[in-house]
């Protein structure tokens, strides 16, 4: 039989975890993602609220958390906790320098908040299914965590480019998208070339994220391969 009481609380924890991903959240994709009445999502927002958490209502948009506020450490299940130490095995097979070391730290940060029991097993696990060809792989770019940045903080990026025949040039350009296949892709506005263009991270041989920011190019990536693909 169901507790209703546990399943609110399971409920209001996942709330806390949606605000922490996410900027603006709404009602209606509060009551879709928990299958409940928008009324039950108002009762559980202001439940919140009477437990002193800080949650504000932008007007037409939705619901926020105040910025700077700190939720107590989510506690992961230990399915939860394997599942992040089994995918840094695929991310260690990434060549991209910046975005393994990254990756490799966050799971640190992950173990350090585990409860001592799903810690030894986490730990025990990652030894376990660690591979020395994947942790020594040749990685041919470093340049992935300055164009993550740069891509969500719109500023634009200077960089030397040698393109598949030798031939070098500076270009300044505009982060939009960032691709993976066997190599990482930017998509991005070139300045010199007046277009958007795909550069392969690789290649690039300078890298400058300058302090000027660009406009925001309207258009999701799917927008951008409908119109240009």
């Amino acid at each position: 039989m169901e507790n209703p009481d546990l399943n609110r609380l399971s409920r209001l924890t996942a709330f806390l975890i949606r605000f922490q991903t996410k900027r603006i959240v709404t009602a209606s994709e509060l009551s879709q993602k928990f299958q409940v009445s928008k009324r039950t999502i108002y009762r559980d927002i202001k439940a919140l609220e009477k437990a002193g958490v800080p949650i504000f209502t932008e007007e037409g948009k939705g619901y926020t958390l105040m910025e700077g506020y700190k939720v107590p450490p989510i506690m992961f299940t230990e399915s939860q906790a394997n599942a992040l130490i089994l995918a840094e095995q695929l991310v260690l097979k990434n060549k991209d320098a910046s975005f393994v070391k990254d990756y490799s730290e966050a799971i640190d940060k992950i173990k350090s908040i585990l409860r001592y029991t799903a810690k030894d097993k986490a730990n025990l696990l990652a030894n376990r299914t660690q591979f020395e060809e994947i942790i020594h792989k040749e990685r041919n770019s470093n340049n992935l965590s300055d164009l993550q940045n740069a891509l969500t903080n719109y500023q634009l990026v200077k960089i030397q480019y040698i393109n598949k025949e030798g031939m070098a040039t500076n270009r300044l350009i505009e982060p939009f998208a960032l691709l993976s296949s066997e190599n990482w892709y930017l998509i991005a506005w070139c300045r010199l070339r007046k277009e958007f263009r795909f550069f392969r991270l690789d290649r690039i041989q300078r890298i400058e994220v300058q302090s000027e920011n660009f406009e925001p190019h309207d258009m999701t990536l799917q927008a951008y391969f409908d119109k240009y693909h």
